[in-house]
């Protein structure tokens, strides 16, 4: 799904040095994959990520980042979540990447 520039660029900030994503999980969806941008309820825009894995023992988190670093072609150890590790709101950190070339990949 191609998701327009200026709703990635409201989910993605650049912050100490890393890049952050703000990100809405949805958990046990039929594949893994970019869904599309929403409004997070306070002003600003998440990324839709659907992953398989359940909300169990951190394995959705391991999907999120796992698919996010396929996306963004680098290592896994280079994406973590950062914040919201228990919920569907989640801050994802990424190193080794510039906000405009992440924006750039997510916009497709």
């Amino acid at each position: 799904m191609t998701i327009p520039r200026d709703r990635v660029e409201a989910a993605v900030t650049e912050s100490g040095g890393c890049v952050r994503v703000r990100v809405k999980a949805q958990p046990r969806a039929k594949r893994d994959e970019l869904v599309g941008a929403l409004d997070d309820g306070r002003g600003g825009v998440a990324l839709k990520i659907a992953v398989r894995a359940p909300p169990v023992e951190g394995a959705a988190n391991e999907a999120i980042e796992a698919l996010l670093a396929g996306l963004l072609r680098v290592a896994r150890s280079q994406v973590s979540v950062a914040k919201g590790t228990s919920g569907r709101e989640k801050l994802v950190e990424i190193r080794g990447l510039t906000r405009e070339s992440v924006v750039a990949t997510l916009s497709g």
